[in-house]
């Protein structure tokens, strides 16, 4: 069994803190809440170490730059 990444057990640890706050409420679109959680803050930390190159920033993300900025607009970053 392979040993989980510290960003990946995050996710597990606060997924189950989320889960354990419904009390027994069943949950509805949790893909979409948590990739919205998670992409305003992945994309807010890649730009600030790109020192905001988009072209490098996209590369990093493995996405294209035009992608990359729709999603900064989306999220009101640019």
């Amino acid at each position: 069994m392979s040993k989980k990444s510290s960003l990946e057990q995050c996710v597990i640890d606060s997924l189950d803190a989320y889960f354990d706050d419904l009390n027994g409420t069943e949950p509805h679109g949790i893909h979409a809440m948590v990739m919205q959680t998670v992409e305003k803050p992945l994309l807010q930390s890649v730009m600030r170490r790109t020192q905001d190159n988009q072209s490098l920033a996209a590369d990093w993300l493995g996405i294209n730059r035009n992608t990359l900025r729709k999603k900064l607009k989306d999220h009101k970053l640019i």
